[in-house]
């Protein structure tokens, strides 16, 4: 079986496209079993409420200030993201977050598997209006 080739990618300065949630998406390098890009939510932006399909992913915050919120049946709470915060989001769980800093709200993410495209989002109803 051939290994797959290394990849590398810097940061652009442009997103690549819009999230179903409205976030800008930077893609960075992927693998068979998962994908990293890097989101960015303006200051003072809220994204869509949105649930996936069949992925899972992994949130790592680098830059600004905002609030995660998640639900999975009658669980949900609400989280405060900053520099250094990780958190997950399982298959299912409906989520929702917005930039509550005076800078960009940046967050590299990693899906698992690999992001299969638009279709995998599905609108929720979230506790915020999005923007």
């Amino acid at each position: 079986m051939a290994e797959p080739p290394f990849a590398t990618r810097s940061l652009p300065e442009a997103a690549d496209t819009l999230a179903p949630d409205g976030s800008q998406i930077r893609i960075l390098p992927q693998l068979a079993r998962g994908s990293m890009v890097h989101a960015r939510l303006p200051p003072g932006a809220v994204a869509k409420a949105v649930r996936h399909r069949t992925v899972e992913e992994l949130w790592y915050v680098i830059a600004g200030q905002g609030e995660m919120w998640r639900k999975q049946g009658e669980r949900e709470e609400i989280v405060a993201l900053q520099p250094g915060v990780a958190l997950s989001i399982p298959v299912g769980t409906t989520f929702q977050f917005r930039n509550t800093g005076t800078t960009p709200l940046d967050v590299v993410l990693v899906t698992m598997p690999p992001w299969p495209g638009a279709e995998e989002a599905i609108a929720e109803r979230g506790p915020w209006e999005p923007s």
